[in-house]
């Protein structure tokens, strides 16, 4: 067994992100840019009235109340097309041009008007309720730099900057193919020793929710053939993921399936748990990425693994950041030379800190602990016994 840290690395090593393509604005949601997006147009692009009121000059205000004669409006998108001087006023709302002339806006509520004659009560200096121009940006000014995964604030600023494409990664195309006599699809007769597979399913989810376009390869019965066969359909694909067959047993042929002429195996079993029959090998020139059986497995693996592998080919960094800390909120015992990773529950403590609680059952077959947890609590190879409140690295499980 080779630790987690080597197995991670020699997946990730030499991965370079997918090369750019074009899209418009309205699929750019959620793909990572792979070129600085500048504007191009100054916003705003003259000096507007930031609110309903009058535009003034400031030097007519002093001293108030001040007597001032209307001589036109300037509702937004439509500029007052004169000159604003001494004693004058023009009717502005929110959004439009302020008139050459006018330096400063009265709020409409601190005036009265009859008879086209505006009487000012309270009023500002000069430049007061007016944004300047290039207030939000100017032309060429970056917005969004490169390496950044577009959120829905991400579209709106460039769509405001006037940019109706976007440079963006490609999306990593990913074969998933799931193995076992014994697997059946949801919805499918459930056979005597047979299970449901849900592991299919909950990759795809996972790669689509990271910016990924599954590709399902169904499920490969424990034939050499068979399994030869649905590896060569990954081909032209970026990765290749498959689940189960990677154990020990006379059933277990993924890692016959790599020593197969055109493929190879680069490494097997890996010194964690729940997760350590995991393998990484290529099928032609496919990348490949063997995950356990067992459910809990499969998903842990692919949060360890497959995760930061997606990020890598969109050009992001394979992780989000340093790894977050709570404090235990029970003891644990003494970890073996394997890496645990177990199912927690998150709460807050008075002093405001996190709280992770191991769940007292952290079998691999429980999906419904892993739905239920917050949290999964890392504990290193031969991590000592350790006394609740003692600080421990934590991965969160909001949106996995």
């Amino acid at each position: 067994m080779i630790p987690v840290a080597e197995a991670r690395g020699r997946i990730l090593d030499g991965v370079a992100p997918l090369p750019a393509e074009v899209v418009g604005i309205g699929q750019a949601l959620g793909r990572v840019l792979a070129a600085d997006v500048a504007a191009r147009l100054t916003q705003p692009p003259a000096d507007v009235s930031a609110m309903d009121g009058w535009a003034v000059r400031a030097a007519d205000l002093d001293p108030l109340p001040a007597s001032l004669r209307r001589i036109g409006e300037a509702p937004a998108g439509h500029p007052f097309p004169g000159t604003v001087g001494p004693g004058e006023a023009v009717r502005i709302f929110t959004g439009a041009v302020m008139p050459a002339g006018a330096d400063t806006v009265v709020l409409q509520e601190d005036c009265d008007e009859a008879g086209g004659a505006v009487t000012v009560r309270e009023g500002g200096g000069r430049g007061r309720w007016v944004r300047p121009a290039g207030l939000d940006f100017r032309t060429g000014e970056v917005g969004l730099v490169a390496g950044r995964r577009l959120t829905v604030r991400d579209v709106a600023l460039a769509a405001a900057m006037n940019v109706p494409w976007l440079t963006v990664r490609r999306r990593p195309r990913v074969a998933i193919l799931a193995t076992g006599d014994e697997v059946v699809m949801p919805g499918d007769p459930v056979g005597p020793g047979c299970i449901v597979s849900s592991n299919g399913l909950a990759l795809a989810a996972l790669v689509e929710r990271e910016g990924g376009l599954p590709v399902t390869l169904g499920i490969a019965p424990d034939d050499p053939a068979a399994l030869a066969g649905h590896l060569a359909a990954a081909a032209g694909c970026d990765l290749l993921v498959t689940t189960g067959g990677a154990s020990v047993g006379e059933h277990d042929l993924m890692r016959q399936a790599l020593a197969a002429p055109g493929t190879r195996l680069d490494f097997w079993k890996v010194a964690m748990r729940p997760g350590k029959p995991l393998l990484s090998g290529r099928v032609g020139d496919v990348p490949v990425l063997g995950l356990p059986g067992n459910p809990v497995s499969t998903l842990v693996c692919a949060l360890v693994f497959l995760r930061p592998l997606l990020r890598l080919l969109q050009g992001l960094p394979p992780d989000d950041g340093p790894a977050p800390l709570a404090r235990l909120a029970a003891p644990l015992a003494a970890n073996d030379r394997r890496q645990d990773y177990l199912r927690a529950g998150l709460e807050r403590a008075a002093d405001g800190s996190l709280l992770a609680g191991a769940f007292p059952k952290q079998d691999s077959s429980m999906l419904s602990a892993l739905a239920a947890a917050d949290c999964l609590i890392v504990r290193p190879p031969l991590a000592p016994a350790a006394p609740a409140g003692t600080e421990v690295e934590i991965i969160p499980l909001d949106g996995f």
